[in-house]
């Protein structure tokens, strides 16, 4: 079983718990890389990543609060992690 497997089992089995936990990191996340893009300038480059950040925390939110499959949630935490996380690295160096 992989990694991803046994994480999507326990979100699945203790799916409001996850779901919450879910948004407040994703939030987090989003909110620091958005303060370091808004760190770096306000050109046009720096509000499309912020746009792209903007999207991608709101569809998790979006996503948990239209009650979606646990599957697509969970999906939708990893794609808004890993943005929020790239978009970190990318304005810190």
């Amino acid at each position: 079983m992989t990694i991803y497997q046994r994480q999507l089992s326990e979100f699945k089995k203790d799916y409001f718990a996850g779901a919450t936990t879910g948004i407040l990191v994703s939030s987090c996340l989003g909110s620091i890389a958005a303060m370091l893009i808004l760190m770096n300038g306000h050109n046009v480059v720096d509000m499309i990543q912020l746009g792209l950040i903007v999207v991608a925390c709101m569809w998790y939110n979006a996503s948990v609060l239209a009650q979606l499959k646990p599957k697509f949630v969970f999906n939708s935490l990893i794609i808004s992690i890993l943005a929020s996380s790239t978009f970190i690295l990318i304005n810190i160096l």
